[in-house]
């Protein structure tokens, strides 16, 4: 049988490891990553091989040659352009002339070759893929099967309310050649993506193979450094590493040189033609490869150091990867987490702060403290987007030339000449991030249209309404004044989806951003005067007046925000009969803790009451989240919120659909079934409730925590808008939102939030979809049982270690006793 090595990948998430080298070229312990594969495949009998190769070809050809110094056949296959995984394997279709085997170049592994093969061939099947149980199933592609290996669905890269398995997909297959005659020429062509989903949709026997053993892909600095460790802790089985001295110690050969004087505790491993001299340390894990000198009081701590380097007196390197031939002189220090490149040099008593990354050639000057990446991202982040867009502590992990970076890699994602809106909170360090933000834009080609300071729904508006690509509001994070949020909106306002997420993030990362020639360079318009455009399409919304202004007043404390810009002149041309509470931009007050926010709605009760108001709105400063008070002075929350609205809404659009996520009560169902309407169930986040409200059929969405959407106005949330919108369905229906409230049924919603480290997340949501397999086909987010007596949902949070429970009943002691029992079993599910 032949095997196919996949080796054509550029290793871009690896940079710059791979600047000067192909990803299978990078060094693991004792020999590169591709040997190990050719080591692993000659283990298990395979004689001739096949090696994809494309990116920097090269250095495969001159390092393996015809592999006879190898005890391997082996034959290049060349890609001029890349082609995919299945593309690449193509081109080699000629030599293909029975079953054979294909695996990645670029990960470590020590599975069994010969068990996938003899599984493959007792189940005479087309395909099979060798899987592999992980913790964190978020970045491979997840492969579910049938209790006997059948393939029943893949999953390219979920996130956690998706995951149904943490069983992923190794990238070692075990193919017919037959399955090569489905694969395009004419364009690029992956296994995973496209060739295997069409043969599962098709009925083909397509077998999973769950392995024992190691495997790990190589696709991050985090990942090699690991993958390096655990190869010396013997985790891998992939034979010696060298000559063993004993105490975790192993050498190439016989020429290392340690001095007498020289500390190393163990695991080790050193290169051919290393000096390890007097006084130095080496504290393992640790590998230091050929030719390189530890020279005297030096220390190398938990660190990966290639050929050729020098580490001179006295200076320090943990927890680092430093490439070929890098020269750390006197008394440098090198942190955890920093990549030195190739050829660079650190001067005497500089200082390279934690995970700072430095590209090949460079010279950093003595007693320098670098504390960015130069010639990259200015800083190290496994992600860029969270909840709330993209998050973090103003000024120190959010700083205005972070904000540039950020800006240059969103405009490379947009076409060139394209315009973006940009907004702000009215407060000085969203001014600060937005005007660094900006800077990045025009860099990329694209113009700015500059709406200086309005409420998040007006720019939302704003760029769906005008020709804009998309859309940036810089907010103060409204749970933390030290927290600067960027959220991003696509062309229609909405928030940008994921695969837009992840266009940006490898942007930014990879600091591969575009820049235009000078005559290319964006402008940046300041254009305030675009917001008369929402104000115009506000007021036409109602048909230029809401009331007659007799009715009871609505209390809107505008809590100090940008509404109070806009929101008090609309509700006066409706003639809304309003009294407005802090309706003065305070920029000291934008962001206010928890208690200080339930004063506020605690005032506001009273003065509904005092004044006999129709309703009180506490409008958070963004201008999209509400709280709102009855007109009996009694805060409602969020549920019995929206469901009072449903039932408003539905006196006017009885033939609508409501949209509402996984985690609303099912008292919005009972209400809507009164009215013969249909309810659309989301995921869990605000993307897709306003991309469901994008559908014409859908009247009116809303999240239970306040925030609602009208779509006839505009498909996002709006709390501008939601306030007038309340106030006229009430008076137009002359009912009170306390009646509304006491004709809704009576549901009882628990929630608890159980502590789940990430790397446990997988197998919690792996063994519910096991242990309830009568529910997995109908998820939509997380994993939701309907239980006798109630329902429980069990969702994975997107950004925190945690996992949250909710559950609902009839009966409060029955919805607390589900909660507290799928509590207790998302616990026992991790052990």
């Amino acid at each position: 049988m032949k095997a196919v090595i996949m080796a054509g990948g550029e290793g871009a998430r690896l940079r710059p490891l791979t600047i000067n080298r192909p990803k299978p070229m990078v060094p693991v312990v004792n020999r590169v990553c591709l040997e190990h594969v050719l080591h692993l495949l000659r283990e298990h009998g395979f004689t001739d091989v096949i090696i994809t190769v494309h990116y920097l070809a090269s250095h495969i050809f001159d390092y393996f040659g015809d592999g006879r110094a190898f005890g391997l056949r082996i034959n290049y296959s060349l890609e001029p352009t890349p082609l995919g995984t299945a593309g690449s394997v193509k081109l080699a279709e000629r030599d293909l002339d029975g079953t054979f085997l294909v695996i990645s170049g670029d990960a470590l592994t020590d599975v069994n070759l010969t068990e996938i093969i003899e599984a493959h061939r007792a189940r005479q099947a087309l395909v099979t893929i060798a899987l592999y149980r992980v913790p964190n199933p978020l970045e491979y592609g997840v492969v579910v099967t049938d209790p006997d290996g059948r393939i029943r669905q893949f999953q390219e890269k979920p996130d956690w309310g998706q995951v149904i398995s943490d069983t992923v997909n190794t990238g070692i297959y075990v193919l017919e050649p037959e399955v090569l005659k489905e694969v395009p020429t004419d364009r690029p062509y992956d296994f995973s993506a496209d060739l295997f989903p069409k043969l599962l949709q098709r009925g083909e026997r397509l077998f999973g193979h769950v392995v024992r053993g190691y495997w790990t892909d190589i696709g991050s600095i985090q990942e090699y450094v690991r993958a390096s460790f655990d190869l010396l802790n013997g985790q891998v089985n992939l034979g010696p590493l060298g000559l063993d001295l004993g105490n975790g110690v192993w050498v190439e050969a016989e020429d290392v040189d340690i001095s007498p004087g020289a500390a190393i505790i163990g695991p080790v491993y050193i290169g051919s033609g290393c000096r390890i001299q007097r006084g130095a340390s080496v504290v393992g894990p640790a590998v230091i490869r050929r030719n390189t000198i530890i020279d005297e009081g030096a220390e190398v701590h938990q660190s990966i150091i290639w050929r050729d380097c020098y580490v001179a007196p006295h200076a320090q390197v943990r927890g680092a990867v430093l490439l070929s031939q890098v020269n750390v002189r006197k008394r440098a220090r090198v942190m955890e987490g920093a990549v030195i490149g190739d050829e660079t040099v650190i001067g005497e008593d500089a200082v390279i702060q934690p995970d700072v990354k430095i590209w090949p050639k460079k010279e950093v000057e003595s007693g320098a403290i670098v504390s960015e990446s130069i010639i990259w991202a200015p800083r190290v982040r496994r992600v860029l987007f969270g909840r709330f867009g993209v998050s973090g502590l103003a000024n120190m992990e959010l700083t205005p030339e972070f904000a540039a970076k950020l800006g240059a890699a969103y405009g490379t994602t947009l076409p060139k000449g394209a315009k973006v809106i940009i907004n702000r909170d009215p407060h000085r360090i969203p001014r600060m991030i937005k005007r660094g933000f900006i800077a990045g834009l025009p860099s990329a080609g694209i113009n700015v249209l500059d709406i200086k300071s309005a409420p998040t729904p007006v720019a939302r508006f704003l760029t769906a309404v005008t020709d804009a690509a998309g859309g940036v509001h810089v907010r103060l994070s409204p749970f933390d004044p030290r927290v600067v949020d960027i959220k991003f909106f696509d062309s229609r306002g909405l928030d940008i989806d994921q695969v837009t997420e992840r266009k940006i993030e490898n942007a930014f990362f990879r600091g591969d951003v575009r820049r235009v020639f000078f005559d290319e360079i964006g402008s940046i318009v300041d254009a305030p005067h675009l917001v008369s455009q929402y104000e115009e399409a506000f007021i036409r919304a109602f048909d230029g007046r809401l009331a007659d202004g007799t009715r009871p007043p609505v209390v809107v404390d505008y809590a100090h925000g940008s509404s109070v810009l806009v929101l008090p002149q609309l509700l006066d041309r409706l003639g809304l009969n309003v009294i407005s509470l802090n309706a003065a931009l305070d920029e000291a007050r934008l962001a206010q803790p928890p208690d200080v926010v339930e004063q506020a709605i605690q005032r506001l009760a009273a003065i509904v009451r005092a004044v006999g108001g129709a309703l009180g709105v506490y409008l958070e400063p963004g201008g999209e989240r509400l709280r709102v008070v009855d007109d009996l002075g009694l805060p409602l929350d969020g549920m019995k919120l929206l469901t009072a609205l449903v039932a408003l809404v539905l006196r006017e659009n009885p033939a609508g659909v409501v949209a509402v996520p996984v985690t609303a009560t099912r008292a919005v169902d009972q209400v809507a079934a009164e009215f013969g309407v249909r309810v659309q169930r989301t995921r869990a986040n605000h993307q897709a409730l306003m991309a469901a409200a994008t559908h014409s059929h859908v009247v009116f969405a809303g999240d239970g925590e306040g925030c609602f959407i009208f779509p006839r106005f505009q498909p996002t949330v709006d709390g501008l808008f939601a306030i007038a919108r309340v106030a006229d369905l009430l008076g137009r229906h002359g009912v009170t939102l306390s009646e509304l409230v006491r004709q809704l049924p009576a549901l009882h919603m628990v929630r608890r939030r159980v502590p789940c480290p990430w790397e446990k997340k997988g197998r919690v949501m792996r063994r519910f979809h096991e242990r309830f397999p009568e529910h997995s086909a109908r998820q939509i987010d997380g994993f939701q049982l309907d239980v006798p007596g109630g329902w429980v949902l069990i969702l994975p949070d997107a950004d925190r270690p945690i996992v949250h429970i909710i559950a609902e009943s009839e009966d409060p002691d029955r919805a607390l006793e589900l909660a507290e029992s799928y509590s207790q079993l998302v616990a026992d599910f991790q052990a």
